[in-house]
């Protein structure tokens, strides 16, 4: 792993979330349609099975890679499909996507959210 891999991965990430949350929202709010305002983001707590911490190596590349940690000390990627909405079901699709993404790159990765 290093941060060129990782890099990718968020690339990765970013790409699936955005479709997940467009095909989401096409499926279930065709005519704009507005469910509950909310946010969602991506959580990662470990790789390969190991906590990660902002001092370790691991964590220090997710830092370079543009990864931050939030107040909780996880790394954690805000509203990870950019997309142009404020329905926490539609946001939560993404979320779920790219938490999936990175778990194919050996972390342990989760969607979170909550309503505004």
């Amino acid at each position: 792993m290093n941060v060129a891999t990782i890099q990718q991965a968020i690339r990765e990430a970013k790409e699936a979330a955005y479709e997940a949350a467009d095909a989401f929202e096409k499926q279930y709010f065709p005519n704009k349609g507005w469910g509950a305002c909310g946010f969602a983001w991506v959580d990662i707590y470990e790789h390969e099975g190991a906590k990660i911490k902002g001092n370790t190596k691991i964590g220090r590349m997710l830092k370079a890679a543009g990864i931050e940690q939030n107040w909780q000390r996880t790394f954690s990627i805000w509203n990870p499909s950019g997309y142009p909405t404020q329905n926490i079901d539609t946001l939560e699709a993404g979320a779920r996507a790219a938490a999936d993404v990175f778990q194919k790159y050996g972390f342990t990765a989760y969607a979170g959210s909550r309503l505004d």
